[in-house]
């Protein structure tokens, strides 16, 4: 994979942070839970506003996209795999704030370590979130902090597998007695899929589709 071609495409296709606020611009169109379910009964709207970043490591070998395992005690999504953020708090002043701020307390990973890019899709959930997901370029040698009341692990996943449609499998599953179809993405002993699948299928879109 040609980095440097990665790299424009981010910057020229994601959607621009803009303002002294870093406000996400309001034209970002939305995906979803339902973009593989259209005929999904009393999915919940999506009412609870998130904002999750999506690291990407530019270490010399190969780029490498950063999760993390969520603790299995955690209320929110207990064991699965995430990108770093949540819910957006009263005092945040934008969609990049929560996801900065949410990365610092969930794995230490400091601000100042991370260049935002942009937006792409807002996601919604069929737990009722609605996502910003935004792309941070980080650069390696950093140090982490595991906050272990809701991270039990970080990994990293090339993203040269991520970008590549032949790896965005389709699965279904019975959910709340319904057929459930997904995005997942398995690699080596770590099992991506759902919501965090979805966006990253989501961004395969927005940079190559």
């Amino acid at each position: 994979m040609n980095w440097r071609d990665v790299e424009l495409r981010l910057r020229a296709r994601l959607d621009p942070l803009e303002g002294q606020a870093n406000q996400v611009a309001s034209h970002a169109p939305t995906r979803g839970d339902r973009d593989l379910n259209p005929d999904w009964r009393d999915l919940p709207a999506p009412k609870k506003p998130a904002a999750v970043l999506a690291p990407i490591v530019r270490r010399p070998e190969g780029w490498t996209m950063l999760f993390t395992q969520r603790a299995h005690d955690t209320p929110a999504h207990p064991g699965q795999v995430s990108f770093p953020g949540g819910r957006v708090q009263a005092g945040d002043t934008s969609a990049l704030h929560t996801a900065l701020r949410e990365t610092e307390e969930e794995i230490g990973l400091a601000r100042a370590l991370i260049e935002p890019l942009g937006a792409w899709d807002r996601y919604d959930t069929g737990t009722g979130f609605s996502v910003t997901p935004i792309v941070g370029l980080v650069e390696p040698g950093f140090e982490l902090t595991l906050d272990p009341r809701e991270v039990a692990d970080v990994f990293e996943t090339p993203l040269a597998f991520l970008m590549n449609p032949a790896n965005h499998q389709r699965r279904e599953a019975e959910w709340g007695g319904q057929l459930r179809r997904y995005y997942a993405m398995p690699y080596e002993d770590r099992f991506i899929w759902g919501a965090t699948a979805g966006m990253i299928r989501a961004l395969w879109e927005r940079l190559y589709g």
